[in-house]
């Protein structure tokens, strides 16, 4: 469970993958878009997972849906205000939310470029509103392939002092890490942090690239990272965290059964890991729910839990500054 006595962060939470049922609604009704429900209540199945699903790819036409309804930048701008007021409801003490610009722009073609402006405005909006200190990681989509990421890429950085890292997010089997070398290269350049996703739809020689390749510091999901103790070792001795989300690797299919979940292996091995959501809105779940998770299926002691709130606080690509007011809340 959750220690109220020590900060609490979500470092792996889709902000394109966090959009309120009833936003979605409100939003095709107002640009007459067709919605495979004709309620509010029936809308419920149709975005959120109620088990699992056959594989990455199926989860991700889940998040589909939800995009679906972003026909202006005024759109992009709310659902990242009401992104904020999430974290603030969810007790979160701090935040860092992901974002594909070309995902949220593609049902309605909209300018990346404003796509991000908006994005960026609704967190800076929604931060002055609620308080809860965030962060921006800018994702490329390597589903749509080298040419189509690197106008996402450009497009994120015309605001790069808006955004702490880039990611690396969708079909990971068909695009390997390998490919966007030199996009990457350009992020580090920027000064940004990398954080990305690999060993989820993947095996470990994904994981691999992300680090050797990209630059990679952390690693969102990174199940796959059991099949190889070297490479455990490898990441317990040269800081590269995992970013686990216990929900999502579970729906995906990246993990047969919660309950035998690599996080604890990590831990023993010495990786620094943290617990996040990934799709709040696509999962159903919230912050508190993946530490019930972790303590009653996968049997994470308190101590440990602990550890991990403290872990999310210290591999946040967060200003110094920031993480000792962080840091300040212990009690």
């Amino acid at each position: 469970m959750i220690n109220h006595n020590y900060p609490l962060t979500d470092l792996h939470r889709h902000l394109d993958g966090n959009i309120r049922l009833s936003t979605i609604w409100q939003l095709a009704q107002e640009h007459s878009i067709f919605l495979p429900a004709d309620s509010l209540e029936k809308l419920k199945s149709k975005v959120q997972i109620q088990q699992k699903t056959t594989d990455l790819l199926a989860f991700l036409e889940k998040m589909e849906l939800g995009v679906s309804v972003l026909a202006s930048e005024q759109a992009c701008f709310r659902i990242a205000y009401e992104n904020i007021e999430d974290a603030k409801l969810a007790g979160l003490d701090y935040v860092e939310l992901r974002f594909s610009p070309v995902f949220m722009a593609q049902a309605h073609n909209l300018q990346i470029d404003q796509v991000v402006d908006a994005v960026i405005a609704g967190c800076k909006a929604g931060t002055k509103q609620y308080g809860v200190p965030v962060n921006l990681i800018g994702i490329l989509s390597r589903s749509y392939g080298e040419a189509t990421c690197h106008q996402e890429l450009q497009a994120l950085l015309r605001a790069k002092d808006d955004i702490v890292a880039l990611d690396l997010a969708g079909d990971e089997k068909g695009f390997p890490a390998i490919r966007f070398k030199q996009h990457f290269k350009l992020a580090r350049d920027a000064g940004w942090n990398i954080t990305v996703h690999a060993g989820e739809a993947d095996g470990p020689q994904s994981i691999r690239q992300a680090i050797d390749e990209l630059g990679a510091t952390r690693i969102g999901h990174s199940v796959a990272a059991r099949e190889e103790p070297h490479l455990m070792d490898f990441m317990a001795n040269n800081n590269i965290s995992i970013e686990c989300c216990l929900t999502s690797n579970f729906q995906t299919g990246a993990c047969t059964n919660i309950a035998d979940h690599p996080i604890k292996t990590f831990m023993e091995r010495g990786i620094v890991v943290t617990l996040n959501t990934d799709d709040p809105g696509v999962s159903g779940i919230e912050i508190a729910d993946e530490y019930k998770l972790a303590r009653e299926v996968v049997g994470l002691s308190a101590e440990q839990l602990a550890q991990i709130q403290l872990n999310g606080v210290e591999v946040a690509f967060a200003a110094d500054s920031v993480k000792r007011e962080l840091l300040s809340q212990l009690r």
